[in-house]
């Protein structure tokens, strides 16, 4: 049974930075493909960056493309969003998720794994 366990998210001023983690544990098939999602009150949840297996392919919104990155190290199961220029509209309940090939990465319905969240707070 795959868990991710988030971590970073916090308190930042506008303009600032931030680093999310995410540290998978559990079966390695079920992290192929791994992404950060993120929702504001009274909004959906929407897609904000993913990244395959072997950082080939990364995929991002167009609202944080520039400002974040989304990478990952295999050999701690971990993936990170480097977020810079932060602005309040970034602000938002950040969630990892995982799941196997095959799965389109932009689509949230699609993932079967997923963090708890973990809170980003963004001031102007």
């Amino acid at each position: 049974q795959l868990q991710l366990v988030e971590s970073g998210g916090g308190l930042v001023q506008a303009g600032g930075s931030l680093t999310l983690s995410c540290a998978a544990s559990g079966p390695t098939f079920s992290t192929y493909i791994m992404g950060w999602f993120r929702q504001a009150p009274g909004k959906e949840r929407e897609f904000v960056a993913a990244i395959n297996w072997s950082g080939s392919s990364t995929y991002y919104a167009d609202s944080v493309k520039g400002r974040f990155t989304i990478s990952r190290d295999n050999a701690k199961n971990t993936m990170y969003l480097q977020m810079n220029s932060l602005k309040p509209e970034d602000t938002a309940v950040y969630y990892c998720a995982s799941d196997r090939a095959g799965t389109p990465p932009r689509t949230s319905g699609a993932y079967d794994y997923w963090g708890q969240g973990t809170q980003v707070t963004v001031s102007s």
